[in-house]
């Protein structure tokens, strides 16, 4: 397709013709049937919904195409509809647009769809199973037809993947608003999420797929990698070895999908053996094309002695196991492996519909009886989950210090009635955040900040990671003690990232670093777009998964300890908050990576170009989207967040945050003594 006629689809929208129908590509990784779930009256009502995208002339022709996919895969997704160019992240020059912030974003959602990135594309699942970034292939029509009409002075509303319209605001307004699953709290359970995508009213967006910021698995490389490098370093300290050498440690983990697929990349970056079980070879096949995965192997009487002596020779290695992590556990524990570091990437948020697949079944098998047979289907997945954990906890036993990595591991794991439970009620083993990220990091304020160069250059990516390093390197100069190891696992990071050719679609990058950090980082890539040291706008953003997007008790919050874990309040407020303080577009959802109806999330898209509305919109966005976070934290009593926002007192005169005044144990003690 040449330039012109891409331009030409994208300001058509919905053409005012039947496309021909397309061949469904079986060499595509699909999403797998969804169960059926909906009344004889509810599927006349999804299809009626589904219709009304398109003019009466159409509707017989439509009416039992829709119907053969809602009966064939459980949702309909308008396949005829999808677009027949190639999908990937253009130049911004490319798009048709009035507006450049909406250029912005519509190469952020074609990132979001290239098959390199997205896990299902064709079913618009972008990774983790069903994290959409729409329902279907006319919704995406249209909003980038909105997106080419668009003017800096409206905004665009997404209800869960449905462009409701472009309204009338102003400049300093987001450009687009997305929701994502708002459903009304008391039907907020898995099966409810089901119906209402049959439906097409409501859908999962995940946490970066439904807000346009997915940038592949380089996302969460770099969070893994923290977590495996101070996983490890927290054996070494068990072991009296504090400055210990980690390689040849083993760490064993399951998942190779679209978040899952960074587990490898981040092992052999942290210098350990790893070894990660995925069940789906197309999955598996993809992370090793793309270099992610070094062996791959599906036989464990070669797979358990490959571990033995990669171990033993100390090589940094990533092997995949193509098979069912059940048994890849049981082996191990029968042979008695020794295994320093385990957790699990499964996505356990969505047993049911193809996130986790159990023991002694094909991957076909398991597709087939989670559609024709659910109940029996969730019998099997809770018998491997009671299983896995056993096996788990012999390992345990022995001295593998296993996390859990916030995909609701261990909250499917005890509802399946596996021996994860301490007798006060805790869950046996910690999550991630509650032992690393939380207070190490996100009560600190640092987090997964990311940016996609628009011009697509990869000299432009080359031109940030060395201004994002020496804005890093200047902040290290005066950092306080309590956050110099973050600061210099960052540094390390963004100086190494070149070399690990992290890039899957857009030219994009991501460290974790704080307020202060990511203020300077952006201004300056603003003040380089200004001088022409960069050749196009910069996309800035970050994963949900961060100090003050998500309210998830048992993910990002997991550690907070005053009973607020359960509430929305900083999620919903920070998405407000962006939203007046100059982000391009603000998002929230219900759902994420542990589950829906088990987390509020909410993100940010901000396109900087350079001018003086660009550094305002940095100085005051970046600051609340961190800050807001922390003083939260802080109320929570959280040490490192009481000193992180006096500290950002003493910068900002401005700021005033209410703090804790924090009572003795014995006055506490004494106190209850009467009940």
């Amino acid at each position: 397709m040449t330039k012109e006629e891409f331009v030409a689809d994208i300001r058509a929208g919905i053409p005012d013709y039947l496309p021909e129908p397309q061949a469904y590509d079986p060499d595509i990784n699909h999403a797998p049937k969804r169960k059926d779930i909906l009344t004889p009256e509810q599927k006349k009502l999804a299809l009626r919904n589904a219709l009304r995208y398109f003019p009466k002339k159409f509707h017989a022709t439509l009416a039992p195409e829709f119907a053969e996919e809602l009966k064939k895969y459980g949702r309909i997704y308008m396949y005829r509809y999808r677009p027949r160019y190639e999908m990937y992240a253009r130049p911004i020059d490319e798009y048709p647009a009035r507006s450049r912030q909406a250029a912005a974003i519509m190469l952020m959602i074609q990132n979001n769809l290239d098959p390199r990135v997205a896990q299902h594309p064709h079913e618009l699942i972008i990774y983790g199973g069903n994290g959409a970034i729409f329902q279907n292939w006319a919704q995406y029509r249209l909003v980038m037809k909105y997106l080419s009409e668009m003017t800096d002075e409206q905004t665009l509303v997404m209800y869960s993947g449905h462009p409701l319209g472009l309204f009338p605001s102003h400049k300093n307004a987001p450009r687009v608003v997305v929701t994502n699953g708002m459903v009304i709290p008391n039907y907020s359970k898995p099966d409810d999420w089901e119906r209402d995508n049959a439906l097409g009213v409501s859908q999962y967006g995940q946490m970066t797929a439904g807000s346009y910021m997915y940038i592949g698995p380089q996302g969460i490389v770099h969070g893994t990698t923290i977590t495996v490098l101070n996983a490890a370093r927290k054996q070494l300290v068990k072991r009296g070895d504090k400055n210990g050498d980690i390689h040849g440690m083993l760490f064993v983990t399951a998942g190779l999908g679209g978040m899952s697929g960074a587990q490898p990349k981040a092992g052999n970056i942290a210098g350990v053996v790893s070894v990660t079980a995925e069940i789906n070879p197309k999955a598996a096949q993809k992370r090793y094309d793309q270099g992610w995965v070094d062996e791959m192997h599906d036989n464990l009487d070669e797979l358990i002695p490959a571990i033995r002596k990669a171990v033993e020779e100390k090589r940094t290695v990533s092997m995949a196991y193509v098979g069912n992590v059940v048994d890849l556990w049981e082996r191990l524990a029968a042979e008695d492996v020794h295994v320093d570091l385990g957790s699990d990437q499964t996505s356990l948020h969505n047993p049911w519909a193809g996130g986790y697949y159990p023991v002694g079944m094909t991957l076909e098998e398991s597709k087939r009886m989670m559609a024709d047979d659910p109940d029996e289907f969730k019998e099997r997945v809770r018998a491997s989950l009671r299983r896995q954990i056993a096996a788990i906890n012999k390992l345990a036993d022995k001295g593998m210090y296993f996390f859990d990595y916030g995909n609701a591991f261990l909250l499917e794991s005890s509802r399946a009635g596996a021996d994860v439970m301490l007798p006060d009620g805790k869950f046996r083993y910690p999550s991630y955040v509650q032992d690393i990220m939380g207070p190490m990091f996100f009560d600190y304020g640092f987090g997964p900040f990311r940016w996609v160069c628009t011009s697509g250059d990869p000299k432009d990516l080359e031109t940030t990671d060395r201004l994002a390093a020496q804005a890093l390197e200047e902040i290290r100069q005066h950092a306080p003690e309590d956050i110099q190891g973050q600061m210099d696992d960052n540094i390390h990071w963004i100086k190494e990232a070149g070399k690990n050719h992290l890039v899957v679609g857009s030219q994009a990058r991501i460290l974790y670093a704080d307020a202060e950090g990511r203020t300077r980082i952006a201004l300056a890539f603003n003040d380089a777009i200004r001088s022409g040291e960069l050749s196009a706008p910069v996309v800035l953003g970050r994963d949900h998964h961060d100090v003050s997007g998500t309210d998830s008790p048992f993910r990002e919050t997991s550690n907070i300890y005053d009973g607020s874990q359960f509430c929305a309040d900083m999620a919903v407020q920070n998405v407000i908050g962006d939203s007046f303080r100059g982000a391009t577009w603000v998002s929230i959802h219900n759902g994420g990576g542990v589950g829906w109806g088990e987390v509020i999330n909410g993100g940010f898209g901000m396109a900087i170009d350079g001018s003086e509305d660009s550094e305002r919109h940095i100085r005051e966005m970046l600051f609340w989207d961190v800050n807001n976070g922390i003083a939260r934290r802080s109320w929570a009593r959280n040490q490192g967040s009481m000193d992180a926002i006096k500290r950002e007192m003493e910068r900002t005169p401005e700021l005033r945050v209410t703090m804790p005044n924090l009572v003795d144990d014995d006055v506490i003690d004494n106190a209850v003594s009467i009940f």
